[in-house]
């Protein structure tokens, strides 16, 4: 190869338009560093909107009259629409682990005292079907529903009819 060609293309290699092995390395690293802050304010974001719906959850409800029709009606549309395509349970209620008192622990092993561990509106949900679907003879099952970092996540409650 002349020297002509070879500074030509050490100019061309020179040229701002192209990167250098280090340059491209760098440039590598600072996208994963980017991608990485993303993910942890995505993971900020999800953290926070999590605490957010573990206390609106906490409180308790008015229960009226309008808001037991309300739950009927809405219960009634899901189970129809669930055993319409051949259900014989419906996904009625999920929520974190952490409105248990014991971090769905209780759920997890199926002890029989489970319910004992609910709070807020999750204890609710529970007593709406002890006092309103129970004696209709619908059944109720808890289980955990995720395993975030290997820990009970969420937590879901079945109405079956079975």
């Amino acid at each position: 190869m002349s020297t002509a060609s070879h500074t030509d293309k050490a100019a061309t290699l020179a040229d701002e338009s192209f990167m250098s092995a280090d340059d491209l390395r760098s440039y590598m690293t600072d996208l994963e560093m980017a991608k990485a802050s993303k993910m942890l304010d995505a993971m900020d974001k999800a953290e926070a909107a999590r605490k957010k719906l573990v206390s609106s959850l906490q409180e308790e409800i008015a229960v009226t009259p309008e808001k037991i029709a309300e739950i009927k009606q809405s219960l009634a549309t899901k189970t129809r629409a669930a055993a319409e395509r051949g259900e014989r349970e419906v996904l009625v209620m999920r929520f974190p682990s952490a409105l248990c008192t014991d971090k769905g622990r209780a759920i997890n092993n199926a002890e029989p005292d489970w319910p004992t561990t609910l709070t807020g509106r999750p204890r609710q949900a529970f007593e709406f079907w002890k006092e309103h679907l129970q004696p209709a003879k619908y059944k109720l099952r808890a289980m955990i529903i995720d395993w975030p970092g290997g820990l009970p996540g969420d937590v879901a409650f079945f109405l079956s009819w079975s």
